[in-house]
């Protein structure tokens, strides 16, 4: 049995921060659709299970109800099967109804039900969706029991955390919760799981997918979709990631104490993330300059930023003026007296940090203006 298990497309998003780029970043999660069915082609998988959350909301337009089921309309050969999650909870006159009163192609199954469903000969899946977006029970509990045919491969399909994984970035909710044992209790072959936002095997027979296409930092940097390969029931399934996303999402810190370093820096983004145009890159930069450097550095993050899909910076810079930037403003005058004032005043620590900047900033401005 060989199947690729994908989850939380969120298709819909808004993306509401990213402004004009909003648009690019709702496509390519259709885009990441139909990369999914080109790997199922390509590997010669039948099924493709996705583990709850395939739109955003409960709420979606019909216009974006019937987006990915146009993708998945195009890949005839595959059938897939789709999960309620917590973002799209199956409830009466919810997207799930909807859908299927716009109607289905005959290659996409709706699983609305906890009832077990034949993959194949070989394959049985055990769904369990998701009716509310908080529920308090675990509804794979239901797995351990239910019946299927002698020597069949079992597979589970659900959505909810089997742990809150201990960071301020979980994307879990952490709200329906799942028994990190179940695969064993249930004997399921594998566990097909959807809701953290990043590929992770939490035991033998039981993975998150991940996104296929990430949407913040601190989650996955590109997205992907498991290759999920199970020879016969009772066998160790191989799992294989495999990337089906468009962007990249990368967070470079480091502590700048001479822009020279900044081509170096800049290669290793390059080499490491191609194409670069596809990165979604936060920088955070820390470090103490002259005036002169820090001019350097917001020329290198203007042209970065024309470089890349997009860039936010997190800059705790403190401006240290050397000889030369003093000299730049005035060799022996009233602005040269004012620079050694506001010099002074930022690196005089009896003052509030917040004086302090004040002065840094006065002092930079009066150097952009002296040397423009």
């Amino acid at each position: 049995m060989r199947f690729v298990h994908t989850a939380d497309w969120q298709i819909g998003k808004p993306f509401v921060r990213f402004g004009d780029k909003a648009e690019a970043f709702r496509a390519a999660r259709l885009d990441a659709v139909e990369a999914i069915g080109r790997l199922a082609v390509a590997e010669g998988c039948g099924h493709v299970l996705v583990a709850g959350d395939v739109f955003d909301s409960d709420s979606p337009t019909n216009v974006t109800l019937r987006a990915p089921i146009e993708r998945m309309r195009g890949v005839s050969a595959v059938t897939w099967h789709l999960l309620p999650g917590n973002h799209d909870a199956h409830r009466p006159g919810g997207p799930w109804e909807r859908l299927a009163a716009l109607g289905l192609p005959a290659n996409v199954r709706l699983h609305l039900s906890s009832e077990p469903v034949a993959l194949d000969d070989s394959a049985v899946m055990l769904p369990a969706p998701l009716t509310s977006r908080h529920e308090t029970r675990d509804l794979t509990a239901r797995m351990d029991d239910t019946a299927t045919p002698e020597g069949a491969i079992r597979i589970g399909l659900a959505h909810g955390a089997v742990t809150r994984f201990g960071t301020p970035d979980d994307e879990g909710e952490a709200a329906n919760q799942i028994d990190p044992g179940r695969a064993e209790k249930a004997g399921l072959d594998y566990l097909a799981l959807g809701d953290w936002h990043r590929t992770r095997q939490i035991g033998p027979r039981t993975w998150y997918a991940g996104t296929p296409e990430p949407d913040r930092h601190d989650s996955q940097t590109v997205g992907t979709a498991l290759l999920v390969t199970i020879p016969q029931a009772g066998a160790p399934p191989v799992v294989e990631p495999r990337t089906v996303g468009t962007y990249r999402w990368v967070t470079d810190t480091f502590d700048l104490a001479d822009t020279d370093t900044l081509a170096a820096r800049e290669a290793v983004l390059r080499n490491t993330h191609e194409p670069v145009s596809k990165l979604v890159l936060r920088l955070k930069i820390t470090g103490a300059l002259s005036i002169a450097s820090r001019r350097t550095l917001d020329e290198w993050l203007e042209r970065l930023q024309a470089s890349v899909f997009h860039l936010d910076t997190a800059l705790s810079l403190a401006i240290r003026p050397d000889a030369a930037d003093l000299e730049r403003i005035d060799f022996d005058g009233v602005l040269r007296r004012v620079a050694e004032s506001l010099k002074a005043r930022a690196a005089d620590p009896a003052l509030p940090a917040a004086e302090r900047q004040t002065a840094e900033d006065a002092l930079l401005a009066l150097y952009l203006e002296a040397t423009a």
